[in-house]
């Protein structure tokens, strides 16, 4: 059975950092691509960044870049997102999620994925 389980939410002070966990299982991980998607409250859900599980190859949203980095360990079927500089308007609720397409036709829209968390909260407050 597929399955993604992130982890490593919780509160930080503006300024601080998390690092964000995706295990998967029920599925060839090193074929695929995973995404980090956040949903703040009262907005649409937002894609973050992905990645090629084979390449290492790496997609980020403009929010994203020069300030998180997603990387993964296929041994452990592992995605991670190391986010630092939190800004308040990084808070929300945070989702991994496998694309349903090859990673040439993969963009950082919630259709083009399936297979999603349940998600971790991450609190960017002093």
């Amino acid at each position: 059975q597929l399955q993604l389980v992130e982890s490593g939410g919780g509160l930080v002070q503006p300024g601080g950092s998390l690092r964000l966990s995706c295990a998967a299982s029920g599925f060839t991980f090193g074929n695929a691509v995973i995404g980090w998607f956040r949903q703040a409250p009262g907005k649409e859900r937002e894609g973050v960044s992905c990645i090629n599980s084979s390449s290492g190859s790496t997609k980020y949203a403009a929010s994203a870049k020069g300030r998180f980095t997603i990387s993964r360990d296929n041994a452990k079927n592992t995605v991670y997102l190391q986010m630092n500089s939190l800004k308040p308007e990084d808070t929300g609720v945070y989702y991994c999620a496998r694309s349903r397409f090859s990673w040439t036709a993969t963009t950082l829209r919630g259709a083009d994925f399936g297979s999603w968390g349940q998600g971790t909260q991450v609190t960017v407050s002093s």
